[in-house]
């Protein structure tokens, strides 16, 4: 019993520490589309160092969670909380390696005058952060019912995705002139569509996490 309460009592120090690694991502995210939009040099170049940090909390996570399997025996439900875990914070990685990307993309933009209003790319970024947010709340709570809500909208980010993508080729067909600053702008928008497809897969990892069911709830356009 008393391995057990121990057992328990490491698993909810690990899940504050995704929740705090989840934070880092989250904020990796929108502060990536703030330089973008303000073009803020020294911003992005701030994202692409945290995100040393954010590479190491995961190997943090990682080597508790081998120490926990090495030295309290979990049980087999027990190891799936741990997969769940270890699938988790590699989505994290990802994600935080998307936010990265679009902060090289602000620095590759430098201060060339902006070929349209940011409007659908902050949206896109905001529901992204959202996502997330709830999905890993959904994963310390066990609430797999806000997991499947999250995954169903996703389809509102992909909506956003092709409706930026439609617009800026229609930039591109009228002024060959704008094809490079257009090109980097749908780099940007990838970067945030495939963040959201990352956090339903944390979303299924969740209803594995609490069902023991491995199941494909969004389908995936890769």
């Amino acid at each position: 019993m008393e391995m057990r309460t121990a057992f328990h009592k490491r698993l909810r120090e690990i899940q504050n520490d995704i929740l705090a690694m989840g934070s880092m991502v989250e904020k990796a995210i929108m502060r990536s589309i703030e330089a973008l939009k303000n073009r803020d040099l020294e911003m992005a170049h701030r994202i692409i160092a945290e995100d040393q940090k954010i590479n190491e909390k995961r190997f943090d996570i990682e080597e508790k969670c081998i120490q926990l399997i090495a030295t309290q025996q979990p049980m087999a439900s027990d190891l799936r909380s741990i997969i769940c875990i270890l699938n988790i914070i590699t989505e994290l990685e990802r994600i935080g390696d998307y936010a990265e990307g679009i902060a090289k993309i602000v620095i590759m933009i430098g201060d060339e005058p902006p070929l349209k209003p940011l409007i659908d790319v902050p949206r896109m970024a905001e529901k992204t952060a959202s996502m997330l947010h709830r999905s890993l709340e959904a994963f310390v709570t066990c609430d797999t019912e806000t997991a499947r809500k999250v995954v169903s909208e996703d389809n509102e980010v992909d909506a956003l995705y092709d409706q930026v993508f439609r617009e800026l080729i229609s930039f591109m067909v009228e002024d060959p002139k704008t094809i490079t600053r257009a090109t980097r702008l749908i780099w940007v928008a990838h970067n945030l569509e495939r963040s959201a497809d990352r956090v339903t897969n944390i979303c299924e990892r969740v209803v594995y996490f609490v069902t023991g069911k491995m199941e494909e709830i969004g389908a995936s356009k890769y």
